[in-house]
């Protein structure tokens, strides 16, 4: 109704110019453009009443981030045609859209829909690892949404669509996995009834279990499980000191310490200080022990690219290290020899109400350990002395009764 009107009022101004300017403003007799009648109107109201009834065809850019929609301009050739038209020929329009800003708009647009990638993620605590996937991210292509959007356009399409692409994030869920893969494990056994050792070997263990070395870093045990005393949580056990077996606070570390130790060396960790006790001990091979204290320490390196991590656990009568980290594709194996035995001294004798064995006997021994590495195939690389040690013999103490040792009276 609206567009009839204004076609009417279009040809009561054509009439007016008639009456004011004659014929040489209007369009020929006869003349339809897009199914309107003009001929006879002035250009002005022709070309009012035809582009009432052009279609503007609507735009938009499907996003990932949501529909843009361009401010269009539209163009067309109607006042050429209406000045060029012959009497009663019938028209139609050409109507082109225009987007000045194209390449601003486009440029907007891609950074709104940008999604940076998400690596994947490794947590790692005492009680193992745990792993975020990865999710992709993606990219705009600037200049192919560029072409597509100009070629929507110049084809007379409602719509385009961003073109995106694929980012992918630079460290995965399966490369963690593979950086994080068993190295070397190491169990020693102990005697679970002994509370107190116990209790100190489990207390060393947790306090190193969730250890992580990043490469090159060096891991020190007197650091990371602190001082042996009674403030610091250890109860009272037999240690080793000068040879003997004697009470003090923190006995039974030096089994965490040695049995840390086998699970480096087999993960190909540079052992960087270690040292034997003054005997052997029955839970390693010799040489393959690791005494601590608090002047000596247990200390190996991380020679990998990647970190290396540690955990450990107890059970019943045994504790484990294990050390997880990216494979080399070699095995490290300790290899203990004996050079030689040393006989302990007769064993002291002392008088007591019965017989009984005191302090037991134990050879001293003259050892040696080579850290062996082999190649996936298993042919040996290399054979590396690691230490040269030296344990003491145990004298024996054994009690007899004391009338065993008197000489009878000769009879008269």
């Amino acid at each position: 109704m609206k567009r009839g009107l204004y076609c009417v009022l279009a040809l009561l101004f054509a009439g007016s110019a008639f009456l004011l300017g004659g014929w040489a403003m209007r369009v020929r007799k006869g003349v339809v453009v897009e199914g309107v009648a003009v001929g006879g109107m002035t250009y002005a109201a022709a070309e009012a009443c035809v582009r009432e009834k052009l279609a503007h065809i609507p735009f938009v850019l499907h996003t990932p981030a949501g529909d843009a929609v361009p401010e269009i301009v539209y163009t067309d050739d109607l006042a050429r045609l209406l000045r060029r038209a012959a009497r009663g020929e019938e028209l139609r329009v050409t109507l082109r859209r225009e987007l000045p800003d194209a390449e601003q708009f486009v440029a907007d647009v891609c950074e709104k829909n940008v999604l940076p990638p998400q690596d994947a993620r490794l947590s790692f605590s005492r009680s193992g690892f745990s792993y975020t996937p990865e999710r992709a991210g993606r990219r705009c292509d600037y200049r192919a949404t560029l072409a597509a959007l100009l070629r929507a356009l110049e084809k007379g399409e409602e719509s385009a669509a961003l073109v995106t692409r694929s980012w992918q994030p630079a460290v995965t869920e399966q490369m963690l996995r593979q950086r994080t893969q068993l190295l070397a494990s190491f169990t020693t056994k102990f005697d679970g009834s002994r509370t107190a050792r116990v209790h100190n070997i489990f207390l060393a263990c947790e306090r190193i279990a969730g250890s992580v070395l990043a490469p090159g870093e060096e891991f020190s045990f007197n650091r990371t499980v602190g001082e042996r005393t009674r403030a610091n949580g250890f109860l009272d056990a037999p240690v080793i000191v000068a040879g003997e077996y004697v009470a003090g606070a923190g006995g039974g570390v030096c089994q965490a310490s040695t049995t840390l130790m086998g699970a480096a060396l087999r993960a190909g960790l540079r052992i960087t200080e270690s040292r034997p006790h003054s005997l052997a001990v029955g839970y390693v091979p010799p040489s393959q022990d690791a005494m601590v204290s608090r002047y000596s320490d247990l200390k190996f390196s991380n020679p990998y690219a990647y970190p290396v991590y540690l955990l450990g656990r107890t059970g019943e009568g045994s504790i484990t290290f294990e050390v997880y980290g990216l494979p080399d594709g070699k095995t490290y194996t300790p290899e203990s020899r004996v050079l030689g035995r040393i006989a302990p001294p007769p064993a002291e004798v002392v008088e007591g109400e019965e017989e009984k064995v005191l302090r037991a006997e134990k050879e001293g021994l003259r050892s040696e350990c080579y850290l062996c590495v082999r190649d996936g195939a298993g042919r040996l690389l290399s054979r590396t002395l690691l230490r040269r040690d030296s344990y003491a013999c145990v004298q024996g103490k054994v009690q007899i009764r004391r009338d065993a040792g008197e000489e009878r009276a000769p009879l008269p």
